[in-house]
């Protein structure tokens, strides 16, 4: 891996001006936040702070996740049912008794 270093002065209050060739590599951009952490060999990383849309941060909750694995897991596993059409589909959870689990 080619290592190219860039240089940096820490200034007053602990700032730092981030060199652009990184921002770009991060394609990070005034006003975003940076994250900061080590690895397991103790060299500091940073990255661009990914920020979520408040509409779209039901995706990111760990019910939903689960819910995209299990989901994957039965596709993987064809248990999976296709219909025809839409009516179709509507006419077989019309049949599933009330309270009826799909779970084993």
């Amino acid at each position: 891996m080619d290592k190219t270093i860039y240089k940096s002065r820490l200034r007053n209050k602990g700032q730092v001006t981030v060199p652009q060739e990184i921002r770009n590599l991060l394609g990070a951009e005034e006003g975003d936040d940076l994250l900061f952490y080590t690895d397991e060999a103790g060299r500091i990383m940073v990255s661009r702070a990914q920020t979520i849309d408040p509409e779209q941060a039901w995706f990111c909750s760990d019910r939903w996740q689960r819910m995209e694995q299990e989901t994957q897991a039965d596709l993987d596993a064809g248990r999976i049912v296709e219909y025809a059409n839409i009516a179709e589909a509507l006419a077989a959870l019309d049949e599933i008794p009330a309270g009826d689990d799909a779970e084993d």
